[in-house]
């Protein structure tokens, strides 16, 4: 049996070796409570713990954030890494060599080809890197100079040179790339059957993954040029501009160095660099694109509190706006920075000093105070249209606040620059919303919500070989919707193998029976279940009854009226006496 390319029993022995709670312990502060583990989950802003460890079966489940999967899932998560590489991330880590993949020829070439693509990376940016202090490079180091860089950001960013539009090509295949790997690296183009060096006579920054591999280039152009004055790789087998953080690389090294107490955001990497110069290390910026989730997700391993640090302009504005809509529901603390003293970061450092720019930063106001300011320059609150346009826009945005607690204080606010009474702006947002102290609204399950929380129960019971399970039934026939999650069931496989299987993690259901609760009807177990057994039962027998009592009425043999009847009573007494043995594995028809 196969899971992506993998034997199950290849990946039994890399869980074996990478113990769950030991991989977890070098991301995470773990206590033992009872036979579980426990620790603040990584995946969503916590004070308490809720991220519990099941060292047992060797998986993990967040009963506040639902987060849940095994020990591959957990490195996919907190690496940022697909499948393939999640596992042979675990597979370095406890000394076990990689199988040959048994799966399509494609997908094989595919992972040699990333891996030639690594390779010629970081010949290429090794081999930039030495150009920078070449004498060909008098460009290049003049640049250097006005920017004021030092040898410490040179040797951090790994900054280099394109001296021509040919010297890499001949370097990297003098190494043994050919045309069509450079191309597909993104190092190369081709012209009128020429290769040449994309990035030719720039002055070039590696971007890193966090693991510290070479994955792309941005480039910036040192004479005036009728093309772009920066440039980037093109998407590539491990470039997606939609993922990438430039400083990844660093922001890690320096959590694992020394902690990390907030994560500060600008627009490019020429601010990154600049920032870290002044001594601003947890800088990190997006690659020329818009805030993306693979960035909001990326950034939330490392820290909960995010500092957007973006231009003093208008597309500096937008740029902001644009973040807090991704991070806002993120469960992250987000505060933005007021940019004084030049348009950008650079700009402030120059100009008023890395002393002027750390007060600002701490002084970085919480996201919903920015959009107050940000609707209050809008509009004029002397004029009364003005004045309604901002109370509109404003509680518009206090509406999208997750906890309704947090409203009031807003409110207040509002309040205090309108001077409109609370009770009218609280009536105003109410349409919508209550608040939390109005009296709380009972929750009612109805048949259907029932139904599925009997499913769910009864398929949780059998996937964890519960003692009170009735062997009797016929799952199959009782449950027939669910054949794929009985097909799982008898499997008999280890929970932790589940998650290797194909759409596991996109499962709601599935994920739900593997961390089902069944605390929740402890010392009741063996009655709840035959509850839930009854309450699906009845469910069938009833669309039975209806199709009967169709049949019934429709059918004008007298001798099949008879049979119909027969089977129509023998449900309906089946009903009343509560009898599953309808559905019993062996009965008599």
């Amino acid at each position: 049996m196969q899971s992506k390319g993998f034997s199950f029993e290849w990946l039994q022995e890399l869980k074996r070796k990478n113990d769950l709670v030991s991989v977890a312990s070098n991301y995470l502060r773990i206590e033992q409570k009872g036979r579980r583990f426990w620790a603040c989950c990584p995946f969503h802003s916590e004070k308490t713990p809720s991220f519990s460890i099941n060292a047992e079966d060797g998986i993990y489940y967040c009963f506040g954030c639902k987060e849940s999967g095994d020990v591959i899932k957990f490195i996919e998560k907190m690496e940022n890494l697909d499948f393939y590489d999640a596992v042979k991330f675990l597979a370095e880590r406890s000394g076990m060599p990689m199988p040959e993949l048994e799966s399509t020829q494609e997908i094989g070439k595919k992972k040699k080809l990333k891996e030639r693509i690594l390779l010629a990376l970081d010949y290429a940016y090794k081999h930039y890197v030495e150009n920078l202090y070449s004498k060909d490079a008098v460009k290049a180091q003049e640049y250097i100079k006005k920017r004021k860089f030092t040898r410490r950001e040179l040797e951090d960013f790994k900054i280099g040179y394109s001296k021509s539009w040919t010297d890499i090509v001949d370097h990297l295949h003098k190494k043994g790339f050919s045309d069509e790997e450079l191309i597909s690296a993104g190092i190369c183009g081709k012209k009128n059957n020429h290769i040449f060096d994309v990035l030719g006579e720039r002055l070039v920054f590696p971007i890193f993954n966090s693991f510290g591999e070479c994955i792309g280039f941005s480039a910036r152009a040192l004479e005036k040029t009728d093309f772009a004055k920066y440039k980037n790789t093109a998407e590539t087998l491990v470039f997606q501009k939609g993922k990438i953080v430039f400083g990844i690389n660093l922001l890690k090294q320096l959590k694992q160095q020394q902690g990390l107490s907030k994560i500060i955001l600008v627009e490019g990497q020429m601010d990154v660099i600049a920032m870290h110069k002044g001594g601003f290390k947890s800088t990190v910026a997006c690659m020329g694109t818009a805030l993306t989730t693979d960035h909001v997700n990326e950034l939330k391993r490392y820290s909960n509190n995010i500092v957007l640090c973006f231009d003093n302009d208008e597309a500096g504005e937008k740029a902001t706006l644009r973040a807090i809509e991704m991070f806002r529901n993120e469960g992250v603390d987000l505060k933005v920075v007021n940019l004084e003293g030049g348009k950008d970061p650079d700009e402030v450092l120059n100009n008023i000093g890395k002393e002027k720019l750390q007060e600002m930063i701490d002084n970085a106001v919480p996201y919903m105070d920015y959009l107050i300011n940000y609707h209050l320059k809008k509009h004029d609150l002397k004029k009364p249209e003005e004045k309604n346009r901002f109370v509109k826009d404003v509680l518009s945005e206090i509406k999208k606040l997750k906890s309704e607690p947090l409203f009031e204080p807003y409110l207040e606010k509002v309040r205090d620059l309108t001077n409109i009474p609370i009770e009218i702006l609280r009536r105003e947002i109410g349409e919508n919303v209550k608040f939390a102290s109005n009296e709380k609204k009972q929750v009612v399950i109805n048949n259907e919500q029932g139904n599925n929380k009997a499913v769910e129960y009864i398929l949780a019971s059998l996937l964890h070989h519960k003692k009170y399970v009735n062997e009797r039934i016929n799952y199959r026939e009782l449950l027939e919707e669910y054949g794929k999650y009985l097909d799982i069931i008898d499997m008999n496989l280890p929970l932790s193998s589940i998650f290797d299987l194909e759409g596991t993690n996109d499962d709601k259901l599935l994920l739900n029976i593997i961390n089902y609760n069944f605390s929740l009807y402890e010392n009741v177990e063996e009655r709840y279940f035959n509850e839930c057994l009854w309450l699906v039962a009845e469910e069938k027998l009833r669309k039975r009854q209806v199709s009967l009592n169709l049949e019934f009425k429709t059918c004008e043999d007298l001798e099949e009226r008879t049979l119909i009847a027969k089977k129509l009573m023998k449900v309906t007494n089946d009903l009343k006496n509560k009898n599953l043995e309808v559905f019993n594995v062996r009965r008599e028809n």
